[in-house]
């Protein structure tokens, strides 16, 4: 089995009483080691309704519930961390926000020198990417599997693969080093459903290890 881990990113815009049951499924189906609400454009009530639905499914099943881009709400709503860009705001005043005890976690895209300074200003995890055209997210940005095998190489600090990424391409990530992957469409999209998503990735992420070894 891969010491790669999967990590969901939720649709960036849902109905939290809806989306709580499929959440479940997914988490059911086998291993998440965090989710992170990723709502876009919407007002804080909002945003702490969808907290308050999803949260307790995530923690139910021990799984990290990170909130993107707000680290004061992450901290207000028993989240157990943020994942902000750092185009946001500057990683320690978002370490600042968070305290000491959540999980910071900092968009780099395809920068080293960025990686390099978020790990410094207190980042508990990078993110790489996006590695593929992503259906989620519109970027100009197309990071390669370079980053995560010198990252990986030279740092402790986790790393995470995002963009595009699904069961059929998903092996050079692992291979390369990513510590988790980060998808949207892969699960959420699944023609059988968010707990077939789940099942496809780690099944491939497991195929890219064991093929390795």
């Amino acid at each position: 089995m891969t010491d790669c881990q999967l990590y969901l990113v939720t649709p960036e815009s849902l109905d939290p009483d809806a989306f709580a049951p499929l959440l479940a499924r997914a988490l059911d189906a086998g291993p998440v080691a965090a989710v992170q609400l990723r709502l876009k454009n919407v007002p804080d009530d909002t945003i702490r309704r969808a907290i308050d639905a999803l949260r307790p499914v995530a923690h139910e099943r021990d799984v990290a519930f990170i909130l993107n881009d707000r680290p004061d709400l992450a901290r207000s709503t028993g989240c157990d961390g943020a994942h902000v860009g750092m185009d946001d705001m500057t990683v320690e005043e978002a370490r600042r926000i968070l305290g000491d005890d959540l999980q910071l976690g900092v968009s780099c895209y395809d920068s080293r020198d960025m990686a390099m300074r978020a790990g410094e200003g207190g980042a508990d995890y990078v993110a790489f990417g996006a590695f593929f055209p992503s259906v989620s997210k519109e970027t100009s940005v197309r990071a390669g599997t370079d980053l995560l095998t010198w990252w990986s190489g030279m740092m402790e600090l986790p790393v995470v693969a995002i963009g595009g990424i699904t069961p059929d391409n998903c092996a050079p990530l692992v291979r390369a080093g990513a510590d988790f992957l980060a998808v949207i469409s892969a699960v959420w999209s699944h023609p059988d459903g968010p707990d077939a998503g789940v099942r496809a990735m780690n099944a491939a992420m497991d195929a890219a290890a064991d093929s390795v070894g």
